[in-house]
């Protein structure tokens, strides 16, 4: 089994966060997969956006305000 750091992007309304996760790998079908810390902390983000708490969510990810483009 091995590991390998990634960024996982979660999406809430006009925010979005940039996210250190692992990912596991390992000779199993469902590889890759996320420790169970990391996809808590994947909802933790998405809720932390949800209720406008950029101070959390910027504790445990970039954040980022999407602004839409006119073409």
């Amino acid at each position: 089994m091995t590991t390998r750091r990634g960024t996982k992007f979660v999406h809430e309304g006009e925010y979005a966060a940039a996210v250190q996760i692992k990912w596991i790998e390992s000779d199993t079908g469902w590889s890759p997969y996320l420790s169970l810390e990391d996809a808590q902390k994947l909802d933790e983000v998405r809720e932390a956006l949800r209720r406008g708490d950029f101070t959390r969510a910027g504790q445990l990810g970039r954040v980022y305000q999407l602004t839409p483009l006119a073409v």
